[in-house]
C-alpha cells in the first residue's frame, strides 16, 4: 500500500511539474507551385475538396470538374441549357452531392443527379439576378448568396439535402444599403461554423446569423470602402469566435489601406490590422487547418502571402497569382486562377 502511494505521488508531481505544451507556430519562407490543370480559356473561381480528398471545380464556359488526386486525373464535362454561356463561380458539397450556381440571369443551380447527370434543382430569373457564393452547414442545410434585389441581399436555402431551395423574403432580412453585394471573387465572402454564418458584402458589412439563417443582425466594419469596387472580398473563420477578412480594390490592386480587418468576438467586432501595409488587394483568405487560428494564407491576382501571427503581419511568398484556395492539410492545399488550378506545398 505504501508503495502505491509512492507511486501515486511520483506520478502527480511529475504531471503537476510537466510544462504544458507550447504552440510554436510556424515561418513558411516558400512555397512550391505544380500545374495540375490547364485550360487557357477558363476562369476558375470556385473550387472545393470534398470528402474523399478529390477536388471539384465549376468555371466559365460551362465547364466543371473533378481531380482524383490518388489517380492525378481529371474528369472534366461541360453543363449545357439552351444556347447560354454558363459561368459558376459558387459550389459547394455535401457528403453525397456537389453542387454549382452560375451567376447572372437566369440563375441555375444544380446538384449531382442519381443518373449521373447534373440535375437542376434551382432557377431564378430577373433583373439584378447574380448569385455569389455557396456553402452547406450540414448534409440538409445550405445557403447561397447573391446581390441585392428589392432593397435586400439574394439568399437562398436548403432544407432538405439541396433537391429544393426557397428564397428568403426581404421582410425576414436586413434592409441593403444602395448597390449592396457581394464579390463573386472566390466563393469565399460566406462562412459557416455549426449554425453560424457570416456573409462578407461589397459594403464593408458582415451578416451574421446564429440560427442557420433564420435571423440576421449587421455590422459595419471599418474596411475600405469609397467606391463600388472596394469592400471585403473573402472572409473566413478558425472557429466560431476567430475571424478574418481582407479586400480592398481589383482595380487598384498595390493599395493596402484598410484592407484587413480581424474579430476575435465571433465576429461582433472587427479591428483594422496591418494598416498601410502589404498584403494589398487580395480575393481569398483561408486559415491553415489545425494551427491553432494563428497561421493564414491569401492570395489574389497579385501573389501569395502567408501569416503566423493571426493576420497581423505577413510575408509575401510568390508573385504567381490566382483567385482562390482550399487546404487539403497544414502544408497542402489547391489553388484556382486564369486558366488553371495548382498544387501548393508550403515549405519553411
Amino acid at each position: 500500500m505504501k508503495q502505491f502511494r509512492f507511486v501515486f505521488l511520483l506520478a502527480l508531481i511529475i504531471f503537476s511539474c510537466k510544462e504544458k505544451e507550447v504552440f510554436v507556430p510556424r515561418n513558411f519562407s516558400s512555397v512550391e507551385i505544380k500545374a495540375i490543370f490547364s485550360d487557357s480559356l477558363l476562369s476558375i473561381r470556385a473550387i472545393e475538396i470534398l470528402d474523399d480528398g478529390s477536388l471539384a471545380f465549376a468555371a466559365n464556359n460551362g465547364i466543371y470538374g473533378l481531380y482524383n488526386s490518388m489517380k492525378e486525373s481529371w474528369l472534366t464535362s461541360k453543363q449545357e441549357y439552351d444556347s447560354l454561356n454558363l459561368h459558376f463561380r459558387a459550389i459547394a458539397h455535401t457528403s453525397t452531392d456537389f453542387f454549382m450556381l452560375s451567376i447572372e440571369s437566369p440563375a441555375l443551380l444544380y446538384k449531382t443527379g442519381d443518373s449521373g447527370q447534373m440535375q437542376l434543382v434551382y432557377k431564378e430569373e430577373g433583373e439584378g439576378v447574380f448569385y455569389d457564393a455557396m456553402t452547406f452547414w450540414n448534409d440538409q442545410e445550405g445557403i447561397a448568396i447573391g446581390d441585392s434585389m428589392n432593397s435586400c441581399l439574394s439568399v437562398i436555402v436548403t432544407r432538405d439535402g439541396g433537391l429544393s431551395w426557397k428564397k428568403i423574403s426581404c421582410e425576414n432580412l436586413p434592409k441593403a444599403e444602395e448597390g449592396e453585394g457581394a464579390f463573386a471573387a472566390s466563393n469565399t465572402n460566406i462562412k459557416t461554423v455549426g449554425d453560424k454564418t457570416w456573409i462578407a458584402t461589397t459594403a464593408g458589412n458582415i451578416y451574421f446569423s446564429e440560427d442557420k439563417g433564420i435571423s440576421w443582425k449587421v455590422i459595419k466594419t471599418p474596411i475600405v470602402q469609397k467606391r463600388n469596387t472596394e469592400g471585403i472580398y473573402s472572409v473566413d473563420f478558425y472557429d466560431d469566435m476567430n475571424g478574418f477578412a481582407i479586400g480592398g480594390d481589383y482595380t487598384n490592386p498595390e493599395n493596402n489601406e484598410a484592407n484587413k480587418i480581424v474579430t476575435q468576438d465571433g465576429g461582433k467586432t472587427w479591428q483594422l490590422v496591418g494598416q498601410n501595409k502589404n498584403p494589398s488587394y487580395r480575393s481569398c483568405v483561408q486559415y491553415i487547418p489545425n494551427r491553432k487560428g494563428k497561421e493564414l494564407v491569401t492570395l489574389g491576382f497579385k501573389g501569395i502571402d502567408f501569416s503566423n501571427d493571426a493576420g497581423n503581419n505577413w510575408k509575401h511568398l510568390s508573385d504567381e497569382g490566382f483567385f482562390t484556395i482550399r487546404f487539403l492539410n497544414d502544408t497542402v492545399a489547391y489553388a484556382a486562377g486564369s486558366g488553371r488550378i495548382s498544387k501548393l506545398i508550403f515549405r519553411e
